[in-house]
């Protein structure tokens, strides 16, 4: 066993230490040494309590199994919440702590998702066994079954040009850089599709593959194919010729969604409409369905298609309605386009012609550079990564939303 005393190596998430731990007093650090199995090889160890790991894992790659020491926080739950948002939604967290009534441990372990809770004193036979276990049955690159798992966001123009793709790229760069959480934007359109180039990366070749074939696409398929943006952002996306004829299957698609879903907080998947049967999966499986028109006659046509079919596909997800270009000069009066919509759009955008084809051409997210854009894009980041409150009250604790981690 290794003992990282900096920060943790920037690995590549195949490369995710098996153990990483914060832990606030020298006996409690000792006691986890000296329990620590030979299987966790290359764990890392440091001086440090729950705030401590969220600082460092809002900057480096979650390791598949995480020690925080609670002790002396005043608002643990509200640390574990935010130490959730920085986490990948397959890792496995202990919490230890100097409170011992059973009804924590039920609240922690039951209505969070923390896989233990471990009373100090610490002793060297309970970190053994705790350990072996949770590292023996962690599967090399896979959550755990039944895991939580991540969002997942999709994103359609109600007709081409609309800029489905450019808000759904937008969108995955500004949760990425505002959650600290990790994010995939996969990019459903496997011909001509631009949500890798308007990030300035290549699309990856094995996109097709997995939706075709998906016993091909193996626990470590979305290290080998997701392309990195940023520490935080990843794209997968594929180019295929024009002459092809892709077929992805439902199968595909939800093995797809349960590899990536099991890896990131986020999901933001760009998709063309109409939707084939894969694609019609996916839009069933989406926590938010994000509809993108802009204020012309035939998109409000079209936004009510979109919406019907919606409706028709079911599923639990909420359609969201996106007015892009509101205040064009050429664009639809804003009176006439609300009676057309039978009310207001949900999210309404500023036309910024000039500045999203200048981040287009170079290739950078335009949310990084152009505040305005960044600002009105704010509602709908709230709306895809979802609100987890936890209000405090007199009794300290407030209402918890349950499930911050595995469940």
């Amino acid at each position: 066993m290794s003992h990282v005393d900096a920060k943790l190596p920037l690995a590549v998430e195949g490369d995710r230490l098996p153990l990483a731990a914060w832990i606030a007093d020298e006996t409690s650090e000792d006691a986890v040494r000296a329990g620590l199995p030979d299987i966790a090889a290359g764990s890392a160890i440091r001086r440090g309590n729950i705030r401590t790991a969220i600082k460092a894992l809002a900057q480096q790659p979650t390791p598949r199994l995480l020690l925080v020491d609670i002790e002396g926080d005043a608002s643990p739950l509200q640390a574990l919440d935010a130490l959730s948002a920085v986490c990948a939604p397959d890792v496995r967290v202990i919490v230890l702590g100097d409170r011992s009534d059973i009804g924590f441990y039920r609240q922690l372990t039951r209505e969070l998702g923390v896989d233990e809770y471990l009373p100090k004193p610490l002793t060297r036979d309970t970190i053994s066994g705790v350990l072996r276990r949770h590292l023996s049955d962690t599967p090399e690159g896979e959550g755990a079954a039944g895991a939580r798992g991540g969002r997942l966001v999709a994103v359609m123009g109600v007709r081409g040009g609309a800029g489905g793709t450019t808000i759904a790229a937008n969108l995955a760069m500004q949760i990425a850089s505002e959650t600290r959480g990790h994010v995939c934007l996969l990019d459903m359109n496997l011909r001509g599709g631009n949500a890798a180039l308007l990030l300035g990366v290549q699309p990856g070749g094995a996109l097709r593959t997995a939706l075709e074939q998906p016993e091909r696409a193996d626990a470590l398929f979305v290290d080998r194919v997701a392309v990195p943006v940023t520490e935080r952002l990843r794209v997968i996306a594929s180019e295929e010729p024009l002459g092809s004829q892709p077929a992805p299957t439902e199968e595909g698609v939800c093995h797809l969604l349960d590899l990536l879903l099991q890896r990131f907080n986020v999901v933001v998947a760009d998709v063309a409409l109409p939707p084939g049967p894969a694609e019609r999966t996916l839009l069933a499986r989406a926590r938010q369905r994000v509809l993108v028109m802009t204020p012309e006659v035939t998109q409000i046509r079209d936004m009510i298609a979109a919406r019907t079919f919606l409706s028709e596909l079911g599923g639990e997800g909420a359609a969201i309605s996106v007015l892009n270009r509101a205040n064009a000069r050429w664009g639809l009066d804003t009176k006439l386009l609300e009676q057309g919509l039978g009310g207001k759009p949900d999210i309404r955008l500023p036309d910024l012609p000039v500045e999203l084809a200048k981040a287009a051409n170079l290739g950078r997210a335009a949310v990084l550079d152009y505040p305005a854009w960044r600002k009105a894009l704010a509602p709908l980041v709230q709306e895809s990564t979802g609100q987890r409150l936890v209000e405090a009250s007199a009794g300290g604790l407030g209402r918890i939303v349950k499930g911050l981690f595995r469940r």
